[in-house]
């Protein structure tokens, strides 16, 4: 099956469909630019943002970003021909990240995670701004949610998480979640069945040294092996903090 033809599963589109709902996250004639790393999650929603441009009512476009940070060992090249494919509008940025991390490297507190996500950040808004689009949609999913959440409470004494739709701080893009009802298992069986052109350890650097959020992700998974409603308990738990359809937010809610 040529990848123009691919159409995703029930069980993302019905979650996913759902959440744009609840959180009114997308309007009619938006300009959505999708953050694509090149990871199951962020090409699963690809695909799904595209079959409802199709499918919807709401008509709106869509258009993908990949930032290269230039790591050894990450080339997330070959999604130019895959994006060509599926004649999606695509930007790619190439700048070397990890060598301007490293003149912070020393400083007290530094983690090239959080500078790294802080310079995609800036390149997905100066693009959207540049291209005139109007909403950046990212690819976090519910695990990554409870996830943050846990770090959020048990490292900080704080009660949030990501926000599933909100407004950034100069106010003039909105930022959309639509995975926040889906599970990493689904995208990941989404991405093996198609097959999608994941690229490998889609952040390298990360991958190198152990994280908090990977310690967070074992500590659940254990617990699910328990309680098998857990991420369902947690859901329900989080949504007040979830955001409420658009409202002022913070560029910093990760």
């Amino acid at each position: 099956m040529h990848a123009k033809d691919l159409k995703p599963p029930k069980n993302l589109l019905r979650p996913i469909g759902r959440a744009i709902a609840d959180y009114a996250m997308i309007r009619n004639g938006d300009r959505i630019l999708l953050g694509l790393s090149g990871g199951k999650d962020s090409l699963s929603l690809l695909h799904v943002l595209r079959h409802f441009t199709r499918a919807a009512p709401v008509r709106f476009e869509v258009a993908a970003i990949t930032v290269d940070p230039q790591i050894p060992g990450f080339d997330p090249s070959p999604l130019k021909d895959y994006l060509a494919e599926l004649g999606i509008p695509y930007f790619y940025h190439s700048q070397a990240i990890a060598t301007d991390a490293e003149r912070f490297s020393n400083d007290p507190g530094f983690s090239f995670c959080a500078f790294c996500a802080r310079m995609k950040r800036g390149i997905l808004y100066a693009t959207a701004r540049r291209e005139g689009y109007n909403v950046i949609a990212l690819g976090q999913h519910l695990d990554d949610l409870a996830e943050s959440f846990l770090m959020s409470a048990l490292h900080r004494g704080q009660l949030r998480t990501m926000q599933a739709h909100y407004v950034n701080d100069a106010g003039d893009l909105r930022i959309i979640r639509p995975l926040v009802y889906v599970r990493e298992r689904q995208t990941a069986a989404f991405a093996e069945s198609a097959p999608l052109p994941v690229i490998p350890e889609n952040c390298p650097a990360c991958f190198t040294m152990p994280t908090e959020r990977e310690h967070m992700k074992q500590l659940l998974a254990a617990e699910e092996q328990r309680y098998h409603h857990l991420f369902r308990n947690l859901l329900h738990a989080m949504r007040p903090l979830m955001g409420e359809q658009g409202r002022p937010g913070t560029d910093e809610d990760e």
